[in-house]
């Protein structure tokens, strides 16, 4: 609403017709650069003119009809998640690459069953969330959304990143704590009911790891995230697994926690308890001391998720399994 209390309407195709005295479709024509219609150069310059001199710029509903599907992608992203830097970081790259496949994304943020009401009302071409249960993904499918995918679904990508991903990231833990020496490791798990999925996927792909180099289980502790408690949880871990040398940690949060705890224990890292976390956050290089981690390149994993969008929109077989996203960051704390 502008000072005087008037509303400022939204210019539209009509008002784009009658500035270049032509039709409506003609503008629909020139403005979508329709195919096959002999439409005269200066006509095209005129309609292009008064589209400028009127910054027009067409609905979501009129891109959607000269498509033939909408151009909006729904990230459905649970509100609290929006709180880390990995998934701040992996928003922003899906953004950017969405953008130069000719699609905008659209963010929705959500406490309770992950935009369940959203897609309908945004009526997206596509659905990436963080955490789907595939009844939802499935309603949505039957209700015109062309690509449903989640992290943690039965689809392409969710079977990539439970799958060859999450076992990436087991396998460099456990891998860098093997080749110090570490035969008995941990594996330390937020104290957050809202992973509890997320935990599972980890701890088999981190008890397969540890399978092929002949290693015991890791013996499974919750670290809350707050000095006193993360020190009694390590403090009671070393009582009940005393043998455990070597922590594979959940996240950086969970990885920071377990410093914490050591540290209020006494306990000197890595000379007593060697440390491996997950997602590369600033806070891991400045921790003392300065934490190894296994980092998931944001990039690269935006890059698949949209070819894997992209194809599926084009009624293409989707692409072959993701990319290796997972790199080892040497630091002090092995």
């Amino acid at each position: 609403m502008s000072g005087t209390g008037r509303t400022t309407r939204r210019v539209t195709s009509a008002d784009v017709a009658r500035e270049a005295g032509v039709s409506r479709t003609t503008v629909s024509f020139v403005l979508n650069d329709t195919p096959g219609k002999a439409i005269p150069e200066e006509t095209r310059q005129r309609v292009w003119a008064a589209a400028d001199r009127l910054a027009y710029t067409p609905s979501a509903e009129a891109r959607a009809l000269s498509r033939g599907r909408s151009d909006v992608v729904l990230l459905l992203v649970p509100a609290d998640l929006l709180l880390s830097p990995h998934v701040g970081a992996m928003a922003v790259q899906l953004a950017g690459a969405f953008a130069g496949a000719g699609l905008q994304l659209v963010a929705h943020l959500s406490a309770g069953r992950p935009g369940v009401d959203a897609w309908a009302a945004v009526t997206p071409a596509a659905v990436v969330a963080w955490d789907l249960p595939d009844d939802d993904a499935e309603q949505m499918r039957r209700s015109g959304v062309q690509v449903v995918a989640s992290f943690t679904g039965s689809d392409v990508i969710g079977s990539w990143v439970t799958g060859a991903r999450e076992a990436e990231v087991a396998r460099l833990q456990v891998q860098r704590l093997a080749q110090a020496g570490h035969r008995h490791l941990g594996y330390a798990v937020p104290d957050d009911e809202r992973t509890a999925e997320h935990v599972r996927l980890r701890s088999r792909r981190l008890r397969d790891a540890c399978g092929e180099l002949g290693l015991p289980d890791p013996v499974q502790a919750v670290v809350p995230a707050e000095p006193r408690a993360a020190a009694d949880a390590v403090a009671g871990w070393r009582t009940v697994a005393p043998q455990v040398t070597g922590v594979c940690a959940h996240d950086a949060t969970t990885a920071l926690s377990v410093l914490a705890g050591a540290h209020r224990l006494g306990l000197a890292v890595p000379a007593d308890l060697a440390l491996v976390g997950v997602d590369d956050v600033p806070a891991a290089a400045v921790a003392d001391p300065p934490l190894t981690m296994v980092d998931l390149d944001p990039g690269r994993t935006a890059e698949y998720m949209v070819a894997v969008v992209t194809a599926l929109l084009a009624g293409e077989e989707a692409p072959g399994p993701g990319p290796s996203v997972a790199r080892l960051v040497e630091r002090s704390s092995v």
